[in-house]
């Protein structure tokens, strides 16, 4: 490649991004090469001669990409989720793991909020019904969110986002975050609580948590059966933390009244073994469950939020490194 004997910082970005991340970071001295459409192989191959790496859901910076990653100073992850970064490899090599975890948080807030009112109100099942002349009023009679009790699993951003949107809705919100105390002050309707007290008291619940070793399967059949009969479960952050199986045993059998879901065990179709395959069908087939593609955090202004703060943290990254160097050159 012809930058290959530039002696300035580079950046590889494997996926697409907000102009402002490219025209940021060439403003902070890197040379950036902006390959969305990059294949695995070639991250490979290329990867020894970059400083910075941008990446999203579809590279994963395991271990053996990081053994190969020989000048690699930073990584980039758009989106808060660091289950496809292998963060202990990471540390090994010293290489600093960016995420942005506050740039999408609204966005997630505001879909799933979206997808909770959307189900209650059965306006998805509804709006094909009408494309197609059929008018079910009766049927189609949904019930109002004023009154409930939304349980939210997991207090960070974008859990505390979700619990900021209840405000004026006659909604008490109970909150659990097992590694959190105190977290919640000078709210008349969010109240801080064990986890026990949210699975069974709560109408609504809503999980805001990582994947993580201790998460993965967290929402099982134990799980579910200690829920108050009749809960909205939702799921808008790693798919591999609920059982869908035992979630589809749950609807079918009254237990669980309707699902939102974002995040799916498997989010590749074209991958669906055929156990899978049936699994998903059943899902895909019932009418009070919604369900969107990975999308929650999705919009155009968290594109650019997003992209603005991998900015902010590259170039305190550089800023941080030069004073290094220079400091160092004057110790000689």
């Amino acid at each position: 490649m012809e930058h290959e004997t530039l002696n300035i910082p580079q950046v590889l970005i494997t996926d697409y991004v907000h102009p402002v991340l490219i025209t940021g970071l060439r403003k902070h001295g890197y040379f950036v090469h902006y390959a969305p459409e990059i294949e695995r192989a070639q991250v490979l191959e290329w990867i020894p001669q970059y400083t910075g790496l941008v990446i999203n859901t579809k590279t994963v910076a395991d271990a053996v990409l990081i053994d190969a990653a020989t000048n690699l100073q930073w990584i980039a992850r758009l989106g808060s989720g660091l289950d496809i970064i292998d963060l202990p490899a990471a540390r090994n090599r010293n290489i600093t793991v960016i995420n942005t975890p506050q740039a999408n948080a609204n966005a997630v807030a505001e879909h799933v909020f979206g997808m909770l009112l959307s189900l209650m109100r059965n306006i998805v099942v509804a709006d094909r019904e009408v494309r197609s002349e059929l008018w079910y009023r009766e049927k189609n009679r949904g019930s109002e969110l004023s009154g409930n009790t939304v349980g939210i699993i997991g207090y960070g951003n974008t859990g505390s986002a979700f619990a900021s949107k209840f405000k004026g809705w006659n909604v008490e919100v109970l909150v659990f975050d097992k590694y959190k105390s105190d977290y919640v002050s000078g709210s008349t309707f969010i109240r801080e609580t064990t986890l026990q007290d949210v699975l069974a008291n709560s109408d609504v619940i809503s999980i805001h948590l990582p994947l993580t070793v201790e998460t993965a399967q967290m929402v099982n059949a134990s799980f579910l059966s200690a829920c108050k009969t009749g809960v909205i479960f939702i799921n808008s952050s790693r798919g591999k933390i609920v059982d869908t199986a035992a979630l589809i045993d749950a609807l079918q059998a009254g237990r669980v009244r309707g699902a939102c879901l974002d995040v799916f065990e498997n989010e590749k179709p074209d991958t669906f073994t055929s156990v899978e395959q049936d699994c998903y069908l059943k899902l895909f087939e019932m009418p009070n469950v919604i369900l969107t593609p990975h999308i929650a955090g999705w919009t155009f202004e968290s594109k650019r939020r997003i992209s603005e703060q991998v900015v902010a943290e590259a170039s305190r990254l550089q800023n941080t490194l030069l004073s290094f160097r220079m400091r160092s050159a004057s110790d000689k």
